[in-house]
């Protein structure tokens, strides 16, 4: 493990060199490239000079152990050492694992209304609010694309953006079937209903990954549904692309340019073709994608969110660690849920690497 540290130390070392030299800021993919690499690496080469150091300090500490007077510091400096050294060491493991290739990309956000009528299209509502507040906590930008909404103020669907970094690596647990259980406000009888939403997660593809044909491309323009008097409502500004062998369909009616609209849809089409396309090169993730989205009834749940009892439980976690307080998550407060399924999902990753 040692030597592939040390390989991985030399390779950053390199990138460093290349991105002081002028010539490489003409080359716009290179830069791009190699600044993603380094940003990658860094942590890794940080971890590895730390137990460098570490391994520094077990050695002059045992070399001061003959000294009678330095020996008590010495045993004491040592023992701090070891249990660092193990810290790194495990750290170190971790880092060295196969990093998922979008982590630091951006996100395209879908989240439609399942199971449940108007409560569903209202707790969409609800997690649209909520992932707004995560962003805001995390520093990441949100923007909606489009957005279909409820005469009561619910999401029957909506399509946004997340732009930061590390927005990929935030949010992918979040795809999938979320539950609620909750007294609708529509519910007279104080009977508790059971509703769902569906929520997809996908990495925003860049031009340079993924390119789109334009002859395979329709483009219609039509006037944005906003409210009366609105200039959306004065214009066709709004933009509908039909990719044409795949049929998918992607709209936008946010901005007022049509211009504006028009990047805005291709970004998203790009962002689900790429999608569809690495779902094709790799069958176990065409069956992770069916079993996020699902049809928005109740099964394949990844969260149940539950009023009454005061918590919400994220059923890919086990023990103590899969129940939340809802009201901290409701208000963007993720963190907690993301650390301990981003933990559980390295530590598979470590148990299936020494299995191998």
């Amino acid at each position: 493990m040692l030597d592939k540290l040390k390989s991985v130390a030399a390779r950053f070392d390199k990138i460093v060199e290349q991105l002081a030299d002028p010539a490489v800021y003409s080359d716009r993919e290179t830069l791009t490239k190699l600044s993603r690499e380094q940003k990658e690496l860094q942590d890794v080469v940080e971890a590895y000079r730390a137990l460098v150091s570490c391994e520094d300090t077990i050695a002059q500490a045992t070399q001061m152990l003959s000294d009678p007077e330095l020996r008590e510091l010495a045993q004491e400096e040592l023992q701090e050492a070891k249990a660092r050294r193990e810290e790194l060491l495990e750290e170190v493991k971790v880092l060295l694992l196969p990093r998922d290739p979008n982590d630091n990309k951006n996100v395209v956000l879908e989240i439609r209304a399942g199971i449940g009528g108007e409560e569903g299209a209202l707790f969409a509502a609800d997690l649209l609010r909520m992932y707004t507040m995560y962003a805001e906590r995390r520093g990441f930008s949100m923007d909606i694309v489009s957005l279909n909404e409820t005469e009561l103020g619910g999401v029957k669907e909506v399509v946004a953006t997340i732009e930061g970094s590390g927005a990929y690596s935030r949010l992918k647990f979040e795809a999938g079937t979320h539950r609620v259980q909750r007294v609708p406000e529509t519910e007279s009888s104080g009977r508790i209903q059971t509703s769902a939403a569906t929520v997809a997660v996908m990495p925003e593809a860049e031009e340079v990954e993924f390119t789109i044909d334009p002859s395979e491309l329709q483009i219609d323009t039509y006037r944005s549904s906003g409210a009366g008097g609105q200039h959306v409502n004065k214009t066709e500004s709004a933009i509908r692309i039909t990719h044409l062998p795949t049929g998918t369909v992607v709209e936008c009616q946010d901005e007022r340019s049509q211009h504006k609209n028009r990047e805005r849809a291709l970004k998203i089409l790009r962002s689900r073709l790429y999608e569809a396309e690495m779902e094709k090169q790799n069958a176990a993730i065409a069956k992770e994608r069916k079993q996020q989205v699902g049809s928005g009834d109740r099964s394949g749940k990844i969260r149940t969110y539950n009023f009454p009892q005061n918590r919400v439980t994220d059923h890919r976690l086990t023990g103590d660690n899969k129940n939340f307080n809802i009201a901290a998550v409701m208000n963007g407060d993720l963190d907690n849920i993301i650390d301990a399924l981003t933990t559980a999902a390295q530590a598979e990753r470590l148990q299936q690497r020494e299995e191998e």
